[in-house]
């Protein structure tokens, strides 16, 4: 899992979460380059879920079934003469 920084830099790479007890361990390396272990604590995860209203919540669980955003700079298929029938 990758997450993007406004300017669609990565800021972070998520490699691995797990279950550590009762935290949960994210593993992965921040701008590419430093490595890191995040744990998250039950009381942190409450916190993060009283910041969400219903319709962000509603919108990530939508997120899931969303397609994919194409990149930046991606070129993106175009149609040909072999796949246009007219």
């Amino acid at each position: 899992m990758k997450v993007f920084g406004s300017d669609n830099s990565e800021l972070m790479t998520v490699s691995a979460i797990q279950r550590s007890g009762d935290e949960l361990i994210l593993k992965g390396k921040i701008f590419g380059a430093m490595p890191m272990i995040a744990k998250l604590r039950p009381e942190e995860a409450r916190a993060a879920l009283r910041l969400l209203d219903f319709k962000t919540i509603m919108f990530l669980l939508s997120l899931l079934f969303r397609p994919a955003v194409a990149k930046a700079g991606a070129k993106r298929p175009t149609k040909t003469a072999a796949n246009s029938k007219s």
